[in-house]
């Protein structure tokens, strides 16, 4: 399945950064056109179990999904269950001269049910992760 990586420099500062991209409480107000529903379901230290529902070009995928965060260098994204199950999301946040530099890894399992179109060849699919990245980007800088 797919695997790609994007690098993003944001103009503020890392814990503020960190913050926007790891507060998966305020992804539904703040990103309501792609993540339509979030409901958490533990909070334990620096790891929650989260439902979420994310919008991907046309697909809406159903996850249940556990964060880990390592305030403020690292927070992961685990798949434990729905239609991207065994998936992985890695975002590293590392002081840059202008900022923060995001170094972000995906490696997206889909469902086989789910069906690789070509929106999800690889290139599409990683255009349509850095748009809903660039959201986070413009939140963060403002």
């Amino acid at each position: 399945m797919p695997k790609f990586s994007i690098d993003k420099i944001v103009h503020a500062q890392r814990s503020s950064v960190f913050e926007i991209f790891s507060n998966f409480e305020n992804y539904q107000k703040l990103f309501s056109q792609h993540f339509p529903s979030v409901r958490v379901r533990s909070i334990r230290n620096d790891m929650a179990v989260v439902e979420e529902h994310l919008i991907l070009g046309d697909k809406e995928l159903v996850m249940m999904t556990k964060h880990v965060s390592q305030p403020p260098y690292l927070h992961e994204v685990f798949v434990i269950g729905g239609d991207a199950k065994g998936s992985y999301i890695k975002e590293q946040f590392l002081d840059h001269s202008d900022g923060t530099k995001i170094l972000i890894d995906v490696d997206l399992k889909l469902k086989a049910k789910m069906k690789i179109s070509e929106l999800f060849a690889k290139n599409n699919l990683r255009e349509n992760y850095s748009k809903i990245i660039d959201d986070f980007v413009k939140i963060a800088e403002t």
